[in-house]
């Protein structure tokens, strides 16, 4: 089954000669550093797009500089594969399911075509690899050595994970938050070290371009900010969009903290996904554990559901031709937002579970109290995983075409 989808997948890039235009960037981000040349003047591919991540981003974008576009366009597209079924992996230890083999494989065959996954590997993009970066050290047992070095070097990579490692000290992890912030402090740290006026450029200046990422108000971008600006059919939804991002990230917060881990994790993501100003749809690969854990919990046709969401791409059947995502009447909307709409239902409704007497679903842990070292009173820090309870028993802005889209001004 996964070397039947993984076929269909390789002709239809082949047909659709895709460019990989993230993957581009990438290498012309590694080929500014090896050369010394201006990290953030540049752009590259026919939508001109620039380096948006922080310079030592760039650092690890170097080797990509010596490749051959077709080869780098195989090497992306086969790690992220690999990568796939790695996130596969992790998701079932992250939600507590013992799978076979043969249905991991089959897990990842169907995954490819979820609509964020499958973008990120037309794109060339990196999202896999973060989101394994911090599921991996979030699933780690507690007390383990480096805990939350991972995250903090995906954070360095690109600054979103870092609201992990807040969620990390909001539930008394106290040493884990340190070692992910001493870990994204070395990364800006190098950065600055190897390439200083890059530095200083990105973290004055650059960080704060949000036009520099992309358009807010296309439908590539599932954040608030995206789903705001299209509700108001303004490209700027100016304070508006600010004020109902932050309610949102409050909100997330508080709930992340008092929640189930598995469900503190998976909402943790949910709100940094809807906070960034731009969230392009291919960013939200954390579908994948988020669809482990409603299986996990026996919530099957909510599974079910969500995957019809993340597979349906709604957002391109909607016009999106030049300025039309401005101008979309009012039952268009929920269709061109799917993903932050469906962010913030899981989000409240993870946050009315919380209600005394609430019931939890099937799998799921109940929350002990955490103390300041973060462990469970009267357990040994070495069992479970990430906080978790042992595992229960049995019981370029896009068309519709990804290579046709006319992102000018977009990087994912």
């Amino acid at each position: 089954m996964l070397a039947l989808s993984l076929t269909a997948l390789a002709a239809l890039c082949l047909a659709l000669r895709v460019p990989m235009a993230d993957a581009l960037v990438y290498r012309a981000e590694g080929a500014a550093v090896a050369h010394g040349t201006d990290l953030y003047g540049f752009t590259v591919t026919r939508w001109h797009l620039p380096a948006t991540y922080p310079p030592f981003a760039a650092l690890l974008f170097v080797p990509t500089a010596w490749l051959p576009v077709p080869v780098l366009k195989a090497v992306f597209a086969v790690g992220n594969a690999l990568l796939l079924a790695l996130l596969v992996r992790l998701s079932c230890r992250f939600a507590g399911i013992t799978a076979r083999p043969a249905a991991l494989l089959a897990a990842t065959a169907a995954g490819l075509w979820l609509e964020p996954v499958f973008q990120t590997l037309l794109f060339g993009q990196i999202n896999l690899a973060l989101t394994c970066l911090v599921l991996g050290d979030l699933t780690r047992p507690p007390g383990s050595p480096g805990k939350g070095f991972a995250t903090g070097v995906a954070a360095g990579i690109k600054l979103t994970p870092a609201l992990f490692l807040l969620y990390a000290l909001l539930r008394g992890r106290w040493r884990e938050a340190g070692t992910g912030a001493a870990a994204f402090a070395g990364t800006v740290l190098l950065g600055g070290l190897v390439l200083p006026g890059a530095s200083v450029d990105f973290w004055t200046r650059r960080l704060f371009e949000t036009e520099r990422v992309g358009k807010v108000w296309i439908v590539d971008n599932q954040s608030l900010q995206g789903l705001v600006a299209r509700l108001l059919h303004t490209p700027a939804p100016g304070a508006a969009g600010v004020a109902v991002a932050a309610l949102v990230a409050v909100a997330g917060l508080w709930t992340a903290r008092r929640a189930p881990e598995r469900w503190g994790v998976l909402v943790t993501a949910l709100t940094a996904l809807l906070v960034s100003p731009v969230s392009w749809s291919h960013h939200w690969v954390w579908c994948v554990p988020l669809l482990a854990v409603l299986v996990a919990e026996g919530r099957v046709r909510t599974a079910v559901a969500v995957a019809v969401v993340f597979t349906a791409r709604t957002l391109w059947l909607v016009p999106h031709a030049g300025e039309l995502d401005l101008h979309l009447p009012w039952w268009q909307q929920p269709l061109a937002s799917p993903y932050a709409l469906l962010g913030l239902a899981l989000s409240a409704q993870a946050a009315f579970r919380l209600r005394p007497g609430a019931p939890q679903g099937r799998g799921e842990p109940r929350e002990q109290p955490t103390t300041a070292r973060g462990q469970r009173p009267g357990r040994s820090g070495a069992r479970g995983t990430a906080g978790l309870s042992p595992r229960q028993p049995k019981g370029p802005r896009q068309p519709t075409s990804p290579a046709s889209r006319s992102s000018a001004s977009t990087i994912r």
